[in-house]
């Protein structure tokens, strides 16, 4: 009986270890992730953002780029231009600031006469047209719909001017950092396109610009859909369960600033069709793994609450959605090197 006693004791102490350590395991990696992943996206191909809107520069670091690659300086001035507004399908009712910033990349770290090292590539862009004046208003009292109560709600503090981190000059150097990642992705012939296909109720992209500019006239605001699509992706990509390729994907379409829903292959529509006719169209994606298909997917991205009607001053656009179609293009390309196994990465 003493032994038996002794074993179940034994066995009892052992249990409740196991458990401890688990408990302070989960503790200590739930701890570690917050304090890693706040700024950070990607583990081989990492990107860390920093810097807010009317600082004095925003930025990144990228690791995780192999040596050798000759930055196409051109590729990223172009995708930077169309996040500003230049170059866009459509580009009426684009902010002040954003036309008149001037996106001029300075390169910190890791690159050398246009090559990079292996190193980690640091890189500023500086807000030169900022104007923290503009929300003086502010500086005691809370936007509605806006990230200021919850900002303040989470760290006692909250940066008054424009939204700080949560303004969407931000996405500035996502492009930098996606724009490079798309650049090795397509020397392995996979083309990342993004366009908009959507304004309010509109779907004819020549008519774009009349329906945003109605809604600006009456100082208001609206909405839009963009998809994207991934050519020349192999067979084989993501993982089933947690790491599906298209949870990946929605997380990083979610984290764009406005963006309020994800969708691929039939979507949403899917509901209102056969299965005959849904399961038809997959999006290129087959329990988390590409098929080899082209893949494709759509973001909805909310009319921005910054707007004269809400008795709001300041350089906001009238339809975020316009200038929003690079940074979608640039979290695809983030997310895929990322996923990308050695028959990309070669």
């Amino acid at each position: 009986m003493h032994i038996q006693a002794a074993k179940i004791q034994k066995y009892s102490d052992i249990c409740k270890f196991s458990a401890q350590y688990l408990q302070n395991s989960f503790f200590f990696s739930t701890f570690a992730s917050k304090f890693t992943q706040m700024n950070t996206f990607g583990d081989s191909f990492a990107f860390i953002s920093f810097g807010e809107s009317h600082s004095a520069a925003i930025g990144g670091v990228l690791d995780g780029v192999p040596a050798g690659l000759h930055i196409d300086l051109r590729m990223i001035r172009e995708a930077l231009d169309r996040r500003a507004g230049r170059n866009q399908q459509s580009a009426c009712g684009v902010s002040a600031r954003a036309v008149r910033e001037a996106d001029e990349v300075e390169w910190l770290s890791g690159v050398m006469d246009g090559v990079t090292l292996g190193t980690p590539i640091a890189f500023l862009i500086r807000n030169r047209d900022a104007r923290p004046e503009d929300y003086e208003a502010f500086k005691h009292s809370l936007r509605h719909a806006h990230a200021d109560s919850t900002y303040e709600a989470k760290y006692g503090i909250r940066d008054w001017r424009g939204g700080g981190r949560a303004s969407a000059r931000e996405t500035a150097a996502r492009v930098v950092a996606g724009t490079i990642a798309a650049q090795l992705l397509a020397e392995k012939g996979i083309q990342i396109k993004a366009r908009l296909v959507q304004v309010g109720d509109e779907t004819h992209p020549e008519h774009f610009d009349e329906v945003i500019n109605r809604y600006r006239a009456e100082g208001d605001s609206i909405g839009g859909i963009i998809a994207c699509e991934v050519t020349g992706l192999p067979a084989g990509l993501g993982e089933p369960i947690f790491d599906k390729l298209q949870a990946h994907l929605a997380y990083a379409m979610l984290s764009i600033n406005a963006c309020k829903g994800f969708d691929y292959g039939s979507g949403f529509e899917g509901v209102t069709q056969p299965g005959s006719i849904a399961n038809a169209h997959s999006g290129g994606l087959l329990g988390g793994i590409s098929d080899g298909t082209p893949l494709t997917f759509r973001c909805v991205f909310k009319p921005t609450p910054s707007t004269p009607k809400a008795g709001v001053k300041g350089r906001h656009d009238s339809c975020v959605a316009v200038r929003a179609v690079p940074v979608v293009e640039a979290m695809t390309a983030l997310v895929l090197a990322n996923f990308a196994d050695e028959r990309v990465k070669g």
